[in-house]
């Protein structure tokens, strides 16, 4: 089946949030190792999706959510800092540096698939990534879109609807194991983005032999998808 329409991960994948956060962490004069903060904030990420999903936690969306899990980081830390710079440290996650390859890879992307973001970042959050990045695509979709966070079924599956493909037509580049599982469990197809850096030197490895391709950054996986997936 082709391949018509690609809905791209983004933080992580396309965007460099620990770098942009410790960055942020930093400006903010907030005391210890801004990138131990830095992690043990993204740690806390997927297990309060796993909550909401479980319908143990009302849905909220992204600012919510991290303001939750950064009060109960300081918390944690013993670190008392005011509103103000509360606000500003999640307001860090609207203004994330993108990986080297990301621009051009879209931009080569696009000219011969519909392009979208697939993640579980709300609608608002990402259209400021975006443009603070520079990146374009065709349209932006959300885990919102369908009160269901990645990896939920719900949340491919809306993305396929809305675009008017079949999950078998889609294909979910990201650089996650478990978000590709999700996907190839929604009947999607599935191109893995190794990004070796996603949690600073020496992070390990996360081959992915399941995914459809597996490929070193995004002009590479331009250049596979017009030579494969055509049956």
């Amino acid at each position: 089946m082709v391949v018509r329409a690609l809905v791209f991960d983004v933080f992580g994948t396309l965007l460099d949030w620990r770098t942009g956060i410790a960055e942020t962490f930093r400006e903010c004069a907030v005391p210890g190792d801004a990138d131990v903060l830095t992690d043990a904030w993204r740690a806390r990420y997927r297990p309060m999706l796993t909550e909401v999903n479980e319908h143990r936690r009302p849905w909220g969306d992204f600012d919510e959510l991290h303001r939750a899990t950064l009060d109960d980081l300081l918390a944690e830390q013993g670190l008392a800092l005011p509103d103000d710079v509360r606000d500003r440290l999640v307001a860090g996650w609207h203004r994330l540096p993108p990986w080297p390859d990301v621009r051009a890879g879209l931009d080569e992307l696009r000219r011969t698939h519909i392009t979208s973001t697939l993640s579980n970042g709300h609608v608002a959050l990402l259209v400021d990534l975006a443009r603070h990045a520079d990146l374009r695509f065709d349209c932006v979709l959300s885990a919102e879109l369908s009160r269901a966070y990645k990896p939920a079924p719900a949340a491919y599956l809306t993305a396929a609807n809305l675009l008017g493909v079949d999950p078998g037509e889609l294909m979910l580049v990201a650089a996650h194991p478990w978000d590709l599982d999700g996907a190839r469990g929604a009947g999607l197809r599935t191109a893995y983005v190794a990004r070796p850096l996603e949690y600073g030197p020496g992070s390990a490895p996360h081959p992915q032999p399941q995914a459809d391709l597996s490929v070193s950054d995004l002009p590479e996986l331009a250049h596979l998808l017009r030579n494969t997936l055509h049956d």
